[in-house]
């Protein structure tokens, strides 16, 4: 079964691509986008243009721009977009995400969830970085180790150690590569299993619901899979910050 396909039934009831809750998730964009009455923001990594259609239907001023790979999540984007009347505002390219450039900065870049783009959460801020106006912030959230993963945290997940490190040493990683955390973050376990039970659960009942699709039972096994990773490996060990990075 496609992983775009996968990742969109998963997220049905959940268009955050995240464990944040809705109330996170209004901070983090309200602080993001500061005072401005007016400016541009772009998401790496869009899926269905969450992120940005709440800051477009908030500020008014603003202007949006997403990327992903996945053309029908965009597809879903545009549809919502001008059910919201602000389709005019945000325009969405079907490329990856690392081959993005524009003729104009930005006073925002968002990357939550989606570090695995650019191959880690290092290149992500090298890559928004190029994108950034002056005085721009950078939003963006990423894994990290709560405790020392168990060999079955790893499996679960599906990662090698040096993929995350503690709260501590990615706080460490993000001021060495010349950022400044000005806000942040982490969520909570009940973030994350609302998250994961939200992510198993709309998969599999959609199997349920539609046993007569080619990919049913692919969709039920992924599900299965998935909820058994998290549970019997990295729930607890497997932590989700969220920082708010300025230049500098």
């Amino acid at each position: 079964m496609d992983r775009q396909r996968i990742s969109r039934l998963a997220h049905a009831h959940r268009p955050i691509a995240a464990p944040l809750s809705d109330g996170s998730v209004s901070r983090l964009l309200e602080r993001a986008l500061g005072g401005r009455d007016s400016g541009r923001v772009l998401d790496l990594g869009c899926g269905e243009g969450a992120w940005l259609l709440r800051a477009l239907a908030a500020r008014p001023g603003w202007r949006a721009v997403g990327v992903d790979v996945d053309a029908a999540a965009l597809t879903r984007a545009r549809e919502a977009a001008t059910a919201l009347g602000v389709v005019r505002r945000i325009g969405l390219h079907h490329r990856d995400a690392r081959e993005f450039t524009d003729r104009e900065p930005f006073d925002l870049v968002l990357c939550v969830g989606a570090t695995h783009a650019f191959d880690g959460l290092l290149p992500t801020l090298a890559a928004a970085r190029e994108l950034l106006a002056p005085g721009g912030r950078l939003l963006v959230g990423e894994g990290f180790w709560e405790r020392e993963p168990s060999r079955a945290a790893l499996d679960g997940l599906g990662a090698v150690p040096e993929v995350f490190a503690d709260l501590a040493t990615t706080t460490d990683r993000v001021l060495a590569a010349g950022w400044t955390p000005v806000y942040g973050h982490v969520s909570s376990v009940r973030e994350w299993d609302d998250y994961e039970f939200s992510w198993t659960g709309s998969l599999a009942e959609w199997a349920l619901d539609h046993p007569e699709d080619p990919d049913a039972a692919a969709a039920r096994e992924a599900a299965d899979a998935h909820r058994t990773g998290w549970l019997h490996g990295y729930r607890g060990a497997l932590g989700f910050v969220s920082y708010l990075l300025r230049r500098g």
